[in-house]
């Protein structure tokens, strides 16, 4: 670029800036491919070296430590379903999950709807008491929860994952609020004016309309209790336990050794159905991220 001086009698000076030469969009979206094959690396690769230790001898695992293993060990796989109840376990996770999921995302759907479409006094406040309980880590509510439900007897058995279910969840509340508030208000009008009440608008309108909402929610539920280690071990006994405290309880030697490849192999087994689950839903799961915005 030239700068030049035109007034009379001055002596025209030009100067020359260097130029810029600013990214081409192609450029870009190669940066932004190689970023993202960069950090799906850091979520691939530890499950792909479980992969693989599940395929290791406990030599290859222990004494010779090595990334691929020389001969591929699926009996490993075999151990890891006939050493204990892995059918049996898996069962006990799967009720205890589908449960809570269902229960919790049912709950959560009511109360975000009451938060976006009544009217009430004190609404925005209570909101925001609801949010704020995110901000408390749940290991410090897990021994007060676990002293109240000992002495009303609800230890070793399901029913904390029942009212755990139907207490709602601060985050779904959040997730299906900002949905429901995106409607417009006059399709509840004409639901109303058609003589239809809150429950039938609830249950025939607003929650066909949420399936996005409503598929990420149970997700995310599921694969909470799905791979929740602390409660299971906590409130249930090695007969009514989950998949994930037996995993960690069993597969050990003769001497009481843990066999880790075994372990490996059965570790595998348990993600298995979140990565399906997931797989088969990550289109809705995305519609509603991006359809959830924050609105006032």
């Amino acid at each position: 670029m030239a700068i030049t001086d035109r007034r009379p009698g001055v002596k025209t000076t030009v100067v020359s800036r260097p130029k810029t030469m600013k990214p081409r969009p192609k450029d870009r979206q190669v940066w932004a491919y190689v970023a993202i094959l960069v950090f799906s690396a850091f979520f691939v690769g530890p499950f792909l070296w479980l992969v693989l230790a599940a395929l290791k001898t406990p030599a290859e695992w222990g004494s010779q430590p090595s990334i691929l293993p020389e001969h591929a060990q699926w009996n490993n796989f075999t151990s890891a379903l006939n050493d204990m109840d892995f059918i049996g376990y898996a069962g006990n996770s799967m009720f205890l999950a589908l449960t809570y999921a269902i229960l919790i995302t049912l709950s959560s759907a009511a109360v975000g709807f009451g938060f976006a479409r009544f009217r009430a006094p004190g609404k925005k406040a209570l909101f925001l008491v609801v949010i704020s309980t995110m901000m408390i880590p749940q290991i410090l509510t897990l021994l007060p929860t676990y002293v109240l439900f000992s002495r009303i007897g609800l230890i070793n058995t399901y029913w904390p994952w029942v009212l755990w279910g139907l207490a709602a969840s601060p985050y779904l509340v959040f997730l299906f609020r900002q949905f429901f508030a995106a409607i417009p208000r006059e399709l509840e009008d004409a639901a109303i004016v058609d003589g239809a009440g809150w429950l039938r608008i609830f249950v025939q309108i607003f929650l066909p309309l949420s399936r996005p909402v409503l598929i990420t929610s149970f997700l995310l539920s599921f694969t909470w209790v799905w791979g929740d280690y602390i409660a299971p071990a906590l409130f249930l006994d090695l007969d009514r336990t989950t998949l994930s405290v037996a995993i960690t309880a069993w597969y050990q030697d003769p001497h009481g050794n843990v066999i880790p490849t075994v372990q490996a192999a059965a570790a595998t087994l348990y993600i298995l159905p979140v990565l399906l689950i997931f797989f088969f839903t990550q289109r809705y799961f995305i519609r509603s991220s991006l359809g959830s915005g924050v609105k006032g």
